[in-house]
């Protein structure tokens, strides 16, 4: 189940716990929700790391591409 289905389980159970009483369900509830909500940030930190290395990638090859042409006019 992805992040958000987490967080909306989460809430389900979380609920249903409290409208019953039951502070077990409404407990796991709450973690249910809270690692859905982490694995969402997680993704999100994720795609950044990969933006970067994307970018990092394309100044590298950037600089090469220089670097081969300063050689090449020599």
């Amino acid at each position: 189940m992805g992040a958000k289905g987490d967080q909306v389980k989460g809430k389900v159970k979380e609920a249903a716990g409290s409208l019953t009483g039951d502070k077990d369900l409404e407990s796991e509830g709450k973690a249910d929700r809270r690692a859905g909500e982490a694995k969402e940030k997680l993704g999100h930190a994720k795609d950044k790391v990969e933006e970067v290395v994307d970018k990092a990638e394309d100044k590298v090859e950037e600089v090469v591409d220089k670097a081969k042409d300063a050689l090449h006019r020599k």
